[in-house]
């Protein structure tokens, strides 16, 4: 079954009901000499990452870089170690990544590009993360002076980064994670952004293969792997491959409707810079499983995170481990 998500995706919704059932066991028994010795309690389990909802000893820094998402800049290298990659809309209706990174660090991360306004609007709900990026239009500089994040940008921590052999400029910035959070040393550690974790999905899915999402000058495919339990993405036709091998995609993708529109700023061939807005209420889809589900998402203001949920308003459960966010519009909107 292929499914397109635009304005087209329909998906049913099926409730199912779980049997309940309870004991008939007696009174209990009272313990006394030559009783069995009570069981003891079981070791409370580690606790979850907030990003993931997989084990974590501990919580470690925010650290957000700015990918591209061209062909160009293909293949991308570190983002498989991402906890959540952002895909935005960015000019010309291309599309830019902001990958998270926490609970692990790949040893390079890259192509790392410019920023945006839509980033700015994003990172507050991580409190004051570090952000990597290289460059920003000159407009843009006293917004991302006054933003809460730690700037390890190129200019700002040059030696983290490095040019790789090989590539073309400017696609061949890469980053050391290691190093750009050396430079920032008091950045926010991981905390609660709404995400809910389960490894069993939830009731009212839909089985899907395929699912597409249409952007004014790209598209994605999330095809489901039963082998690897991950939504597999292909780009613009073209399996999205990562630099370290595989195809790059994730147990849960996040189709969130948002609104877009014309921000202020425009890059030097006048095309205006869209306007992604995560603050307020909407609907989506999430992918898990091999399932799709309705949801509506709601954030309040932007230093607070997003909570996705289910038609019945209980909490959307994730699948553990890496989360894509795929922002976009019902209708494909070029500003």
């Amino acid at each position: 079954m292929r499914a397109v998500i635009g304005y087209t995706l329909a998906l049913g919704v099926v409730l199912t009901g779980a049997a309940c059932s309870s004991d008939g066991g007696g009174a209990p028994h009272a313990q006394g000499e030559g009783s069995p010795a009570a069981a003891s309690p079981s070791p409370a389990p580690p606790p979850e990452h907030p990003f993931t909802g997989r084990p974590v000893s501990a919580r470690k820094p925010v650290l957000a870089v700015k990918i591209e998402n061209t062909s160009a800049g293909k293949p991308q290298m570190g983002l498989r170690s991402a906890d959540i990659v952002y895909l935005e809309q960015v000019e010309g209706g291309l599309t830019r990544i902001m990958a998270i990174f926490s609970s692990k660090l790949p040893a390079q991360v890259g192509p790392v590009r410019s920023a945006r306004i839509s980033d700015l609007h994003i990172l507050p709900q991580f409190g004051k993360p570090a952000l990597a990026y290289s460059g920003v239009q000159t407009k843009m500089i006293p917004f991302v002076q006054k933003a809460p994040l730690y700037d390890v940008s190129d200019s700002s921590d040059p030696a983290a980064y490095t040019r790789v052999p090989g590539r073309v400029a400017p696609y061949n910035l890469f980053a050391s994670p290691r190093k750009l959070l050396a430079h920032a040393p008091q950045a926010a550690k991981a905390a609660d952004i709404g995400f809910a974790f389960s490894d069993q999905p939830p009731a009212g899915g839909t089985p899907q293969k395929r699912v597409t999402v249409r952007y004014p000058a790209a598209s994605f495919v999330f095809a489901w792997s039963a082998s690897e339990k991950r939504w597999l993405v292909t780009q613009d036709g073209a399996k999205d491959m990562a630099a370290e091998g595989g195809q790059q995609g994730a147990p849960t993708v996040v189709i969130q409707w948002v609104k877009t529109d014309r921000s202020q700023f425009h890059d030097f061939h006048g095309s205006y810079t869209p306007l992604v807005h995560t603050v307020g209420k909407g609907t989506g889809v999430v992918l898990r499983d091999g399932q799709a589900y309705r949801m509506r998402w709601s954030r309040p203001s932007e230093k607070e995170g997003t909570t996705y949920t289910t038609a019945d308003g209980k909490p959307m459960p994730f699948a553990r481990g890496q989360v894509w966010v795929v922002l976009a519009s019902r209708k494909p909107v070029a500003p």
